[in-house]
């Protein structure tokens, strides 16, 4: 009988999986009894994201059956893509996504800054009560309900508004700016940056304050002047947060908004206020074809997940974490 013996070497290799699993195991161990109390305080949140969040997410089912209702999921029949097939083939799905994809690219040019340029410029006030009581008057509309931001403007540059009756006053036509096709896509980009541009500025001006001040007072005692400094010092530690938001937004890009959009259609037609949300509950919910308006709903999901990790790849290729990075 003939013994094989191991070289040491490859002895060592074999036994370093074991050894490293046996140490990954001991940290785990250790690391559940270390965070045990912080495990069990997000119990309840686990909980409340599974039940609300994520169970529901197995009903999309139902966009590849012809649903009803009174049948259920199991007593539906399941009928593959047709639903996809009959969206895909619809000039009104397709126009409610390039209305959507519109919207989201101006909000995105002429939105999206605002927010940052907010916080640069209240960051700048010396005093510590002007800038609470600005920051206070500029997020205070993100409260506002979307039926009150409609009203307002609606009495500011409505038919019968403000800027309609100044005009009447002074001998021109009335303008009704709110019932015009053209400058819908405008209209609802203003709206929104009166809205929650303040609410953004938040999480930029809690950017700003992570950033060590001992870097300006060097800069300036180098012979920066203050446009340097924003561009050399301010700029870059904004760009982690500038990034992360940028990928979560085209994340959403295609959910503009349902309530918004859908106190304004019957003004200005379906032709210019149509987006993917309203599309699905004009054409699925309302006429009760669940499984159609399920695939209009997981179609916008998918491309959105797509959008996020093309984003979140870009992001990695230019040094950035964004969303999440691999260990």
């Amino acid at each position: 009988m003939t013994t094989v013996v191991k070289p040491p070497e490859r002895a060592a290799r074999q036994a370093a999986p074991a050894r490293s699993e046996k140490r990954s195991g001991m940290r785990f161990r250790h690391r559940l009894r270390r965070d045990w109390p912080l495990l069990v305080m997000v119990l309840p949140v686990i909980v409340l994201l599974g039940v609300f969040h994520y169970f529901p997410t197995f009903g999309n089912v139902i966009a590849f059956q012809d649903y009803s209702p009174y049948a259920g999921i199991r007593g539906s029949e399941f009928i593959g893509f047709a639903n996809f097939s009959r969206m895909f083939s619809e000039p009104a799905f397709w126009r409610a996504v390039a209305n959507t994809l519109s919207i989201t690219a101006v909000q995105l040019i002429f939105f999206f800054p605002i927010p940052i340029a907010l916080a640069l410029l209240l960051n700048s006030v010396l005093s510590a009560k002007i800038r609470n009581v600005v920051q206070g008057i500029v997020y205070l509309p993100h409260f506002f309900s979307w039926v009150l931001v409609v009203s307002l403007f609606q009495q500011m540059i409505g038919g019968a508004g403000l800027l309609a009756q100044t005009l009447r006053d002074h001998g021109h036509s009335a303008v009704d700016l709110m019932t015009k096709p053209d400058t819908f896509i405008l209209l609802v980009t203003a709206q929104s940056v009166w809205k929650d541009a303040g609410w953004g500025m938040i999480v930029f001006l809690a950017a700003l304050s992570t950033i060590n001040p001992a870097l300006y007072e060097a800069a300036a005692a180098d012979g920066a002047n203050r446009w340097r400094r924003l561009w050399h010092i301010t700029l870059p530690g904004l760009r982690p947060v500038i990034v992360l938001l940028l990928i979560l937004r085209l994340g959403d890009a295609l959910t503009v908004g349902f309530e918004q959009f859908i106190l304004q259609r019957s003004a200005v037609g379906g032709g210019a206020a149509e987006v993917l949300d309203t599309y699905v509950y004009y054409q699925g919910l309302l006429v009760g074809d669940f499984g159609y308006g399920a695939a209009a709903g997981l179609f916008k999901g998918v491309i959105g997940l797509v959008l996020v990790l093309v984003a979140n790849r870009f992001a990695h290729l230019v040094g950035e974490q964004g969303v999440y990075s691999r260990s």
